[in-house]
């Protein structure tokens, strides 16, 4: 997936210019800081450290997965929480940026499709019993979002749904679900069940539905962004399966890039 880098101009919507404004204010004691917070701690999953930054004190708990091979602290970065700071700020959310490990399994082309795969599952396994936890321990809160953009929004979906059980709100922007780009021609069980539009078509467990069938899910795309199909598709089978979602297609010449997410995050939270 192609996003900007460090030098691409991005300009301000006024929920930016707000944040800074407020940021400003904050500096000179005019406002209470919004709170946040550097976590880093060993994981046994990964056996490597993972970082997380957390943004506000109370709310619904959402967690944020990075862009492909992006860090902890992109959506702070790219202003997706200046966006969300009012709501931050009166705790109506408390956000949850985690780590991602993308440059050692999807992205890394020097090792064996198949240990790109066991990769991916170990920051699965991550997420599920060591970054979740830490969720709960930090917000009794009962409900749980998740949310990301391009192939973090791939995190985000596949997650929700292999563990519907566990996640109440799904929000993607600008997806890409199919990962066989990843794999070079290989394919097993463990890229099936990791590819949301192969294996979902098939899944017709009613545990699984009946929880999908509750949970929010909102895809998010644009009539110029390189994403849109897969969302399409994503919504078709959706539909096929009767779960309830929102396809929301921006008819405003979008492109796949933070101009667009930061509209989402405005709208969607």
């Amino acid at each position: 997936m192609s996003e900007s880098g460090p030098g691409t101009n991005v300009s301000l919507g006024k929920s930016q210019v707000r944040y800074f404004v407020r940021k400003k204010m904050q500096q000179e004691g005019a406002v209470p800081r919004m709170n946040r917070e550097y976590h880093k701690a060993y994981s046994q999953e990964l056996c490597r450290e993972m970082e997380a930054l957390v943004f506000g004190h109370a709310g619904t708990p959402l967690l944020v997965f990075p862009t492909s091979m992006g860090k902890f602290f992109e959506y702070e970065d790219r202003g997706m929480i200046g966006v969300l700071a009012p709501k931050i700020e009166r705790g109506e959310l408390q956000v949850f940026c985690t780590d991602a490990v993308d440059t050692e399994s999807w992205y890394n082309k020097g090792v064996n499709p198949k240990v790109r795969v066991l990769r991916h599952l170990q920051f699965e396994r991550y997420i599920l019993h060591e970054f979740v936890p830490f969720i709960r321990w930090k917000n009794q809160s009962p409900g749980l979002a998740m949310t990301g953009c391009s192939f973090g929004a791939y995190q985000a979906v596949n997650f929700a749904l292999k563990h519907p059980d566990v996640v109440t709100h799904c929000v993607s922007m600008s997806g890409a679900f199919d990962i066989h780009q990843f794999l070079d021609g290989y394919y097993d069980d463990d890229c099936y069940f990791n590819c949301p539009p192969d294996y979902l078509p098939n899944q017709n467990d009613d545990w699984f539905l009946s929880r999908y069938r509750q949970m929010t899910i909102v895809l998010g795309s644009a009539n110029w962004d390189i994403c849109l199909d897969q969302n399409v598709k994503l919504s078709a089978i959706l539909n096929s399966k009767a779960v309830p979602h929102w396809l929301d297609v921006y008819g405003d010449n979008s492109k796949h890039d933070w101009p667009l997410w930061l509209n989402m995050a405005g709208k969607y939270f």
